[in-house]
């Protein structure tokens, strides 16, 4: 091809509205099939491959997000689902065995994953510093509410003596008073069906952090979020923390890329809550603001940034 029609070609593509992404095969990686996740990140992959020009999105069913990160730094996915938490030790590289750290970086957050302490209410348990010496569930075994409990409470210096156990062998240890009571993720900001069902066999206490407890876990644990739950019915407003769920990509993708795919998920309004109900009606972009954990990736910066929203120093590429 001679220089002139090169020339006229790139004057053609400066007049389109954005610029044309690279064609480009993408893996997605998600979790088990059978849980609710997987089907958003299906529902994901068919807003890029209706938005985003060039680009061919496949699900992968996964372990979910240590798999992914695995996954992620064999080059063997292109994104995938990462909590917020894992995604800062993954950058920082604390809490690995080698230390090394990766060069990810975030795209949007679509789930706040919000961690409520239930106590029977004849407990006598008051407060999380009441928990020392009794008999107690930091969360359901190998979940990321367990592993993330045992660390809030060891920083805070809180020593239950921790009963392991699935969700059905921890509600009937909590109904049989075998046990005090127990840390589980919510729905939203409501308490989950687990825990319901305890409350329809005996009362129930939701525990709060204390001023201190906030302040050293924000000094402490950069890896979580502390949150503020306004009351509703029975249940009273309380303070706690939480981790979310993100999409993470290599430093390394292509920043257009990055942009098409970032603008395509924040302005599709209806496939994803479609797909996932608590996606519905939500705005990603401030969800990835308040919760992200570690930076946008650049071309979402720009997205984010074109689109009216004003995005923390932390969460700029050069923050890490």
């Amino acid at each position: 091809m001679n220089l002139g029609k090169l020339l006229g070609l790139a004057a053609f593509a400066a007049t389109l509205g954005t610029a044309p992404v690279a064609a480009k095969d993408l893996l997605i990686g998600s979790t088990s099939a059978s849980s609710s996740h997987y089907g958003y990140f299906v529902a994901v992959a068919k807003v890029i491959n209706e938005q985003v020009d060039g680009a061919s999105a496949s699900v992968v069913e996964t372990g979910a997000s240590f798999d992914n990160l695995r996954r992620l730094e064999r080059n063997q996915i292109d994104m995938g689902l990462l909590t917020t938490n894992l995604a800062q030790h993954a950058l920082t590289g604390t809490q690995s065995e080698e230390g090394k750290p990766y060069d990810l970086r975030m795209l949007w957050v679509y789930s706040n994953v919000i961690q409520n302490v239930i106590v029977r209410e004849d407990s006598g348990i008051e407060s999380l510093s009441d928990l020392n010496g009794k008999r107690f569930n930091p969360g359901i075994k190998g979940s990321g509410t367990e592993s993330t409990a045992e660390a809030v409470l060891r920083t805070l210096g809180i020593e239950p003596e921790m009963v392991r156990g699935s969700t059905t062998d921890v509600v009937g240890l909590v109904k049989d008073n075998r046990i005090a009571g127990y840390i589980k993720s919510g729905v939203g900001e409501k308490l989950d069906s687990s825990t319901l069902d305890i409350q329809t066999f005996t009362p129930i206490r939701v525990l709060s952090l204390t001023e201190e407890q906030k302040a050293t876990l924000r000094e402490k644990m950069p890896d979580i979020s502390v949150v503020e739950i306004a009351g509703e019915g029975e249940v009273p407003a309380r303070d706690t923390w939480s981790f979310a769920v993100g999409v993470v990509v290599p430093a390394t993708m292509d920043e257009e890329l990055a942009y098409q795919i970032t603008k395509a998920i924040l302005e599709d309004d209806k496939i994803q809550g479609a797909a996932m109900a608590s996606v519905k009606g939500v705005d990603l972009g401030q969800l990835t603001i308040d919760y992200s954990t570690v930076p946008l990736h650049p071309g979402a910066l720009r997205y984010f940034e074109e689109s009216g929203r004003t995005v923390p120093d932390r969460l700029k590429p050069d923050a890490s």
